[in-house]
């Protein structure tokens, strides 16, 4: 039954590789309280959990595959393989990844089962290819299907020999054999290859495409694995062969395979090409005009039937499990799966009395069956497979395996000796233990076997990566090949300080990571020296991008933020940009740095935004409130006032903060925030430094919202004019602004004085004031502004602007509803400052 409400949203996104459907999944979730994504590979999934960890952090994001299992405590969103993704979990989200693998004869019954069953509370998307397109309507009639096309065009480039094929190209193989031919080609003439073939572990796999992506190599070999999972930076696809043993006989790839390989060239928005190779010696190997029409133009015949197997058969006896899982769908557009190698392994199983004749109960038979359902990760095949499966039940059926003969099964294969066949045949092995590892009612010391079964893989997977690269990589030709073309690039090139070297002529120099050419160059081989020099740049520029990075860990990195810009020893690094909040801005950086290679890229990118949190630090009273405004419990009103005033800086008006509408409870919190009611404005203290104005301009600049700049120090008293703006953390008062702080104790002080007074008339002493900087006119203001009027009980007399006794001029606050004076203070008449003040306020 297809576990779905009338309120959850089924979407079917189709279409061809190159559509940025994953990019919109995970986008999709992200915005989810939770979620989950099925991929059909291990390495898909290990990839997106580690964006989804970079965006949600590694304590709410989980990794669940057969044999790697990081399931942090609070995780709300996983990243699966289709095999290991729990259907009944309850999810806001839910994806199936190229779910058009339901008419995979080997895996397709899972994706079906998928496709059918697992669904979000909320929301549930399909991504596959536009042959599904029947089947879902046939299928899932409620599904909303959204088409999308292929961001670039994939061109047909004809046949190429070899020596033909341009850099950057991927040279696809349909067997062992022919994947190490092509490649020792390609280490004779071309430097080397990466190679990539599903054999390899996902460890392996990465580090060759590693070695490919940072340019090391400018040329793939794989097989047709290549064709999902890999984003890689292709511009052409080279067909060695157009057919493949599908494990039951040698066919010709379908179209829709073809354009699943071809699709690899291009990335995004940057066209690709396809085409064969030349001279391979296979009588199919050329594209016909239907095929190169259909691939063009992403037009496949259309899927007719999935296959499907009961996904919960009834383990009530090892007949009925047989039966259930033999028995076929009643539905035409469903088939039933050929017998995989788990079905197999059970009817062999099942028919040795020693075995299966042992095997009683409901929970045993599940357990049987889960043993039975172990991938054969070393390709044995159903015969031999089924003897280690009947190895591992003889243990399994007493209990659990015991930990020390599991670890002797490890390290028995943790042995990086030996050719590639053997590394990979034991890592192979090591993936199998790996798996009955992460099964927690069969181990004991579960976590252990399972840490110690990844760490053998890790070092095996180093050490095959170490013999590919062995075999299939020169680096000298390589770097050779790299410089051909012109003689130019023979030319040794180098970097001193700033200035690029060519040959030990400077030919310019780099200011940051752009490339500036010297204008007093010599004339004579400029053309050679700049092409030579721009050959290099890209290494030039990777080996600065990690000096910057280890400087910018050391806290040693000469960093600069002039507004949204970010400087580095004056030259452009990158722009800030608008993040997820006002702030927490986003790194930009300057497309001079597009050409690093991606790791070196993605190191410098962590670096600066670890720098960046650190510059951002002196506006943490800011995050508090930020975070306090989105407390529910905080109340509407609160909420409002304290979004208003992260909004500006933790800074603001009394008069606009609606005071009166909070609750004496909501005060209190105001004041656990650290913010401080004054008469006139409401302030966070730590922001009326320089560093936290200086920082909260910058995230203000990202808005085009220019302050002006803070000043140093922040003395008590600054002058203000046309010519000079008033500073922000100031209040202006006439000709003067005074910082916010130190006008809330002068007020403070006002209102003390008055509350001794009681009901009376009282005296103020401006000497206070006027020791701040404030002239007795500005003074003036700020008390008309807090309330305050002058009272005077008698005249003036003139023996008071004289020196010998001030006289004592009573003061009391503003009745209620009389308007506050807001007009230009007058200047004041020579005499002492008492005199002074009060014949302003007369």
């Amino acid at each position: 039954m297809v576990r779905n409400s009338a309120s959850s949203c089924l979407k079917a996104v189709l279409g061809p590789t190159n559509t940025g459907k994953t990019h919109l999944a995970i986008e999709r979730m992200c915005a989810h309280s939770s979620g989950a994504i099925g991929f059909p590979l291990r390495l898909l999934a290990r990839e997106v959990y580690e964006k989804v960890c970079a965006i949600k952090g590694a304590e709410r994001v989980a990794l669940i595959t057969g044999e790697e299992r990081i399931e942090p405590k609070h995780a709300r969103y996983l990243l699966c393989t289709a095999e290991a993704m729990p259907v009944a979990a309850d999810l806001a989200f839910v994806v199936i990844d190229e779910a058009q693998l339901g008419a995979d004869r080997e895996r397709g019954h899972i994706f079906t089962d998928r496709l059918l069953h697992a669904r979000g509370r909320e929301e549930t998307m399909l991504l596959g290819s536009g042959t599904l397109e029947p089947l879902v309507r046939a299928l899932l009639p409620e599904a909303e299907i959204v088409t999308r096309p292929r961001f670039s065009t994939l061109s047909h480039a004809g046949a190429k020999k070899l020596s033909r094929v341009p850099p950057r190209s991927a040279l696809v193989a349909f067997s062992t054999e022919q994947v190490y031919a092509v490649a020792e080609m390609l280490r004779r003439f071309r430097g080397g290859a990466a190679v990539v073939m599903g054999a390899l572990s996902p460890e392996t796999r990465n580090k060759q495409v590693a070695l490919y992506q940072s340019g090391e190599v400018d040329y793939l070999v794989a097989t047709d694995a290549i064709g999902m999972g890999l984003n890689l930076d292709i511009d052409h696809v080279a067909f060695a062969g157009l057919s493949k043993f599908d494990g039951q006989r040698q066919r010709r790839l379908t179209t829709a395979e073809m354009a699943q390989i071809a699709g690899r060239a291009g990335r995004h928005q940057r066209d690709g090409t396809f085409g064969t190779l030349a001279g391979s010696g296979s009588h199919d190997a050329e594209f016909t005009a239907d095929e190169v029409y259909g691939i063009e133009e992403h037009r496949f015949a259309p899927l007719t039937r999935l296959f499907w197997r009961e996904p919960q058969p009834d383990c009530a006896s090892l007949a009925g499990l047989i039966a259930d899982l033999s028995r076929p769908p009643n539905q035409p557009e469903l088939a039933l799966a050929p017998e995989a190698i788990d079905l197999a392994v059970l009817k062999r199983l099942a028919e040795d009395p020693e075995i299966g004749g042992k095997v009683r109960g409901e929970a045993q038979i599940k357990r049987f069956w889960a043993a039975c359902s172990l991938p054969d990760f070393r390709q044995y095949g159903a015969e031999n497979h089924s003897r280690f499966v009947a190895r591992l039940w003889q243990d399994l059926a007493k209990g659990m395996l015991g930990s020390d003969y599991v670890a002797r099964s490890i390290a028995d294969l943790d042995n990086p000796a030996g050719d590639i066949d053997t590394l990979q045949m034991r890592i192979a092995a090591i993936r199998s233990w790996a798996y009955i590892a992460q099964r927690p009612d069969w181990v004991l010391a579960r976590e252990e076997m399972a840490a110690r079964a990844r760490a053998a893989e890790a070092r095996l997977s180093d050490a095959l990566h170490a013999r590919l690269t062995e075999r299939f990589v020169n680096r000298r030709t390589s770097v050779l090949m790299k410089k051909l073309g012109n003689d130019a690039a023979l030319l040794p090139v180098a970097l001193e300080g700033d200035e690029v070297l060519v040959d030990g002529e400077a030919i310019g120099h780099l200011a940051g990571f752009r490339f500036r050419v010297d204008p007093q160059a010599r004339l004579a081989d400029r053309k050679l020296l700049l092409s030579a020099a721009e050959r290099h740049l890209p290494a030039l520029r990777a080996q600065r991008a990690a000096m910057l990075a280890e400087a910018l860990a050391k806290g040693a990195a000469d960093l600069q933020l002039n507004g949204a810009e970010l400087r580095w020893e004056g030259a452009l690094l990158g722009r800030l940009a608008a993040g997820k909040s006002l702030l927490r801005p986003l790194i930009v950086l300057d497309k001079a740095l597009d050409d690093l290679p991606a790791t070196v890229r993605r190191g410098l990118g962590d670096a600066l935004a670890l720098w960046l949190d650190g510059a951002m630090l002196p506006l943490a009273p800011l995050a508090r409130i930020a975070a306090a405004s989105a407390d529910p419990a905080a109340g509407a009103e609160l909420r409002a006032l304290l979004i208003r005033l992260a909004e500006s800086g933790g800074l603001m008006e009394r008069q606009a903060a609606r005071l009166e509408r909070l609750t004496p409870l909501q005060r209190k919190f105001l004041t656990r925030l650290g913010i401080k009611v004054g008469a006139l404005d409401l302030f966070v203290p730590d922001m009326l430094k320089p560093a936290a104005l200086g920082a909260w301009r910058v995230l203000r600049s990202i808005g085009g919202v220019h302050l002006a700049a803070p000043v140093p120090a922040m003395p008590p008293v600054v002058a203000a004019s046309g010519k000079f703006p008033v500073p922000p953390g100031y209040r202006l008062l006439g000709q003067q602004a005074i910082r916010i702080d130190l006008a809330e104790k002068l007020l403070r002080a006002a209102h003390e004085v008055r509350v001794a007074a009681g009901r009376k008339d009282f005296v103020l002493n401006p000497a206070l004031a006027i020791s701040t900087g404030l002239t007795t006119a500005s003074y003036a203001l700020l008390l008309r502004l807090a309330g305050f009027r002058a009272t005077v009980s008698r005249p003036l007399p003139p023996a008071a602007l004289g020196p010998p006794q001030p006289p004592r001029w009573r003061w009391q606050p503003l009745r209620q509803g009389l308007p506050v004076a807001n007009a230009a203070p007058i200047a004041p008449r020579p005499g002492n400052a008492f005199a002074a003040l009060a014949e302003l306020l007369r």
